[in-house]
Formats: C-alpha cells, sequence, structure tokens
C-alpha cells in the first residue's frame, strides 16, 4: 500500500485570521462558488486544504488588482487551463487596465480641485471656498 502524503488542514479560523478574511467572507466565496465546497469533518467542520490557501489568495490578488468577483470567478476558471485560453485572460486584464486609467484620471482630476480648494481656504477670510465648491459642483 502506497502512503500517500495529505495537504495540511486548517479551520475556517485559522484560515480567516492567516488572509485577513472574515469568516463570512470565506463561507460566502464557497456559496458563490469561488472556492468548490470545502471538505468537512463529521461534525460538519470546514477544513481548507493548501489548495484552498492558494486558490483564496489568487482571489485576494485580484481583487487588489480591482477585479470584480464575477471577473475572478472567470479567472479562476481559466486558471485551470492558462495555456488555451492565453488570449481571453489577455482580453480581460486589457478591458481591466482600460478601466484602471479612466479611473486614474478621474482621481488626478479631483486631486487637483481638492488641491485648489484648500489652496483658495488658505487664502480667502470669507466664507468657505470648499463648502462653496460642493454647492456649486
Amino acid at each position: 500500500m502506497q502512503n500517500k502524503t495529505l495537504s495540511n488542514s486548517y479551520r475556517i479560523g485559522d484560515i480567516s485570521k492567516r488572509l485577513g478574511l472574515s469568516v463570512d467572507t470565506l463561507r460566502y466565496y464557497e456559496k458563490i462558488g469561488l472556492l468548490p465546497r470545502v471538505r468537512r469533518t463529521a461534525a460538519g467542520i470546514r477544513n481548507y486544504s493548501d489548495k484552498d490557501i492558494s486558490r483564496l489568495n489568487f482571489v485576494r490578488r485580484a481583487q487588489k488588482m480591482n477585479f470584480s468577483l464575477a471577473e475572478i470567478a472567470s479567472l479562476l476558471q481559466m486558471r485551470e487551463d492558462p495555456q488555451h485560453v492565453r488570449q481571453e485572460v489577455r482580453e480581460l486584464t486589457l478591458k481591466k487596465l482600460v478601466e484602471i486609467e479612466s479611473n486614474l484620471q478621474d482621481l488626478t482630476s479631483l486631486r487637483n480641485e481638492l488641491k485648489l480648494l484648500t489652496k483658495l481656504c488658505a487664502s480667502n477670510k470669507r466664507g468657505c471656498p470648499i463648502i462653496e465648491g460642493f454647492e456649486t459642483s
């Protein structure tokens, strides 16, 4: 009989602390299919594997890159066979890049407007240019 090496097994609280995700978030990811059904003990306690942790790290990294949960679900499917979906992954990523570039332009405009308002506030002895700026926008 071969001796199979079992992957490590972690409880939901351990994973929550380790990855900085709430227990509710972990359950939600399983519920919506970002994680396959997690193994459970006879008592129903979830046991996460190293493979589950790898998948959760993938999800967290994709979220930091501003991918939505729906987009992450697509990426996870593509992750299974990356060579055959390379173009799809590239297109999804380029689309995300365009969104981020647009957001950066918006944020730059917002930053410039706030800088101007704070300078006006410092030099204006009457009223509040910041409040007035919000009212006229």
